[in-house]
């Protein structure tokens, strides 16, 4: 699912003049907030609810350095749906090049937001979250 497009601004590097750390890890939460979106983890139904989403794990390779002006997308597949947590990654890719520039595995916890735990994810969403399940096969659906 393509969760993510944007581009690498100059203001997006470092001294070195590539994108930093930090810019990677902000385009991947916008990606994260796309793909809850498209499961029914909407802003509008958290607030409702008094639900909430928490990263308990990230883990990000670094594969290719992106430069001032690099044009990026990103795709989210799912790798595990529980109760309360999905698991679930983004690989974002030079579209220019078509090359993977880093990928992100992610472990998200649904949060009952007034008590301050861990709630079971809403049958919706689990069975939305399934239908983009990766197959062992070809990583994706």
């Amino acid at each position: 699912m393509l969760t993510y497009r944007g581009t690498v601004y100059p203001w997006h590097c470092d001294h070195m003049g590539h994108m930093n750390v930090m810019w990677y890890v902000g385009k991947f939460d916008e990606a994260t907030w796309q793909f809850f979106h498209a499961i029914g983890l909407s802003p509008a139904f958290l607030r409702a609810q008094s639900r909430g989403m928490a990263a308990v794990e990230q883990r990000i390779t670094y594969v290719r350095e992106l430069r001032a002006g690099a044009v990026v997308s990103i795709r989210t597949t799912v790798s595990e749906v529980h109760a309360r947590r999905l698991v679930f990654s983004h690989e974002m890719l030079n579209d220019e090049t078509g090359l993977l520039a880093a990928s992100t595995s992610l472990t998200g916890v649904h949060m009952d937001t007034a008590a301050r735990r861990s709630c079971a994810l809403p049958e919706a969403v689990t069975a939305a979250a399934r239908a983009l399940l990766a197959t062992p096969e070809t990583g994706t659906r």
